[in-house]
């Protein structure tokens, strides 16, 4: 509730300086016969109504889970996102073809001091405004805020590019006022088309950060017992709300009580320390009464991480009275799992005969 407060307090700013900019740029504008500043108001415009998207996505995403939406409604927040981009996309293109126009049939501009002072005004606010937001941006963990104090930042840029094309036109009589618009357009657009493909990412789902993934591995080897943390998913479901599994290696010594204690444990902890869910935490167990499994499973991890895309080699066991071993295996993306395990199983097969290898080929999911 907090991170939601925060999220919509900014973005209420963010509309009201917004719209104040927008209205007094448009005036300056129209009674200047400007493009480049009318195009400016323009581009406020669409910073308002994209906070107001903001809040709308964040009262949406809050909503408790229902019958249909067992795990939230998070990923509203990603598609208010990509409205929102598509907007400023919109608008880019708009701007750039009144600038086009602007160029072939070009129009006297006539600026006031007033107008000058107007401007300079709305870079200082934007500056200001650019700070603040992603300030709270970082401090609630909301990259749609993030973004947008960047983006008020880049405006007070293109704002003043407005501000120095007027005092050229000023001090010279030479028009550049299409031309600054047609640059400011190229902006709006560029910026529009990364924030759709960044939702576009969010939602297709991308690697877990590195910094996340290694604190949950590091809270969970953190118990005695506990050998390695492998095949960790995060599944986001929405910003701050993620679910996970993971795989844990465990002595072959302990009882199905002792693994629902030691799982319990860790499923608190991991959620107490990162506010992660861990919805799943699975095992593998490792010989610890053999051996002659512990030369095996040496010699077989040397054979399969001596190539170059085999990533990691974790969960072996291995059964010296049925003469079976069962392993997995990272794979990189630069070789198909099929080509790998043919690999493998050649390998193996050739190297111990008598046994029957069982290798799950996992994804790279995480660094």
């Amino acid at each position: 509730m907090n991170r939601d407060k925060i999220i919509i307090r900014t973005s209420i700013i963010g509309i009201i300086a917004n719209v104040f900019l927008a209205a007094f740029k448009a005036m300056v504008g129209f009674v200047s016969n400007s493009i480049a500043v009318t195009l400016d108001a323009v581009n406020n415009l669409s910073d308002a109504l994209s906070s107001v998207i903001t809040i709308v996505g964040t009262k949406l995403a809050n909503r408790l889970p229902d019958k249909k939406h067992p795990l939230g409604h998070g990923r509203i927040e990603y598609l208010s996102a990509m409205i929102v981009a598509a907007i400023v996309l919109y608008a880019g293109i708009t701007s750039a073809i009144e600038s086009v126009k602007k160029i072939i049939t070009p129009e006297k501009a006539d600026y006031s001091v007033t107008s000058l002072v107007i401007i300079s005004v709305a870079i200082v606010v934007k500056i200001v405004l650019g700070l603040y937001v992603k300030k709270q941006g970082k401090k609630a963990k909301s990259g749609a805020l993030e973004a947008s104090g960047a983006d008020a930042t880049f405006d007070a840029i293109l704002s003043a590019s407005v501000l120095v094309s007027a005092i050229i036109y000023l001090t010279t009589g030479l028009s550049l006022e299409a031309y600054v618009g047609l640059v400011i357009s190229g902006f709006i657009i560029k910026s529009g088309i990364e924030m759709m493909l960044e939702t576009i990412d969010d939602i297709l789902g991308h690697r877990a950060d590195k910094e996340l993934t290694q604190k949950i591995k590091s809270i969970i080897v953190e118990e005695p017992k506990v050998r390695g943390a492998y095949d960790l998913m995060i599944n986001d479901y929405g910003p701050n709300k993620n679910y996970a599994s993971v795989h844990i290696e465990l002595p072959d010594s302990m009882s199905v009580d002792e693994v629902d204690v030691l799982t319990r444990k860790l499923e608190a902890k991991v959620y107490a320390e990162t506010g992660v869910v861990l919805t799943g935490v699975g095992v593998y167990s490792y010989n610890t009464k053999d051996d002659e499994a512990a030369r095996i499973r040496n010699e077989i991890q040397e054979l399969v991480l001596g190539y170059d895309w085999a990533l990691q080699f974790h969960g072996f066991y291995v059964d010296t009275a049925a003469k079976e071993m069962r392993f997995d295996v990272v794979m990189s993306f630069d070789i198909k799992p099929s080509e790998g395990l043919e690999i493998l199983h050649r390998d193996i097969a050739g190297k111990y005969p008598e046994y029957k290898a069982f290798i799950a080929p996992d994804v790279d999911l995480t660094d």
